[in-house]
């Protein structure tokens, strides 16, 4: 089941629809990432000193500079662990067209949904964004001081976070919010499993901005595999 919603995720990334989705999410995430990369080069520019004196070495200058120059390769890092909030922020905002867009070519039959508000949309997608900020943020501790090992760890939290998250959006176009958590978790491992190879290649550069909406994608045909049993 969840390798062949995979495979049609995968093959329908040519849908129109698709690939509006992945150009608008593709300009909101480069655009927060500057904007965060932006907020870090403001902060090291104003706290740091352009010239320190150094006991037995003298005055230092240019710190600021190689501060400011050396952030770069620390965003382009954190990027890594922060994809995975910024996915998150969009995709909310974009669900319902890749979710439209499966049901369209694979379950034509399905009445029409409505669509989510987007005031709404954007709240729950900033809320989760945070949380997952701070845990990613957490998670980048935990693979500094246990070599590596704690990128297992933060694909198997991002794995149920994401899995959480997309699953019940898909399945409140559908269905009450009551059922939909209860479909979540009788279904755990099997969605969790899903979220985990979402997870894994959003820690890839330049793959990771492409994830979202195929994670869209499989959670909705899983949604629908499930509810069909």
């Amino acid at each position: 089941m969840i390798f062949t919603a995979f495979y049609r995720a995968l093959t329908q990334m040519a849908d129109p629809r698709f690939r509006r989705v992945i150009w608008f999410g593709l300009a909101l995430a480069v655009a927060l990432l500057f904007a965060m990369y932006a907020a870090v080069l403001m902060v090291v520019q104003v706290f740091t000193p352009d010239a320190i004196t150094l006991p037995w070495v003298g005055e230092v200058s240019g710190l600021s500079t190689l501060l400011s120059i050396g952030s770069i390769a620390v965003m382009l890092v954190l990027s890594v662990f922060l994809m995975v909030p910024v996915a998150s922020a969009f995709t909310g905002l974009f669900l319902d067209d890749v979710a439209d867009a499966v049901e369209d070519r694979y379950y034509p039959n399905l009445p029409d949904t409505p669509r989510t508000p987007f005031w709404p949309a954007l709240l729950d997608s900033l809320r989760y964004f945070w949380l997952l900020v701070v845990l990613n943020l957490l998670g980048l501790v935990v693979v500094i001081f246990s070599a590596g090992l704690g990128m297992v760890v933060l694909w198997a939290i991002n794995g149920y976070l994401l899995s959480r998250e997309y699953f019940v959006m898909v399945a409140l176009r559908r269905m009450p919010p009551k059922d939909a958590h209860a479909m979540r978790r009788a279904n755990f491992i099997r969605l969790w499993i899903a979220g985990v190879l979402m997870a894994i290649p959003l820690s890839i550069p330049l793959v990771n901005l492409l994830v979202p909406v195929v994670g869209a994608a499989v959670f909705t045909h899983l949604f629908h595999r499930i509810a069909l049993r």
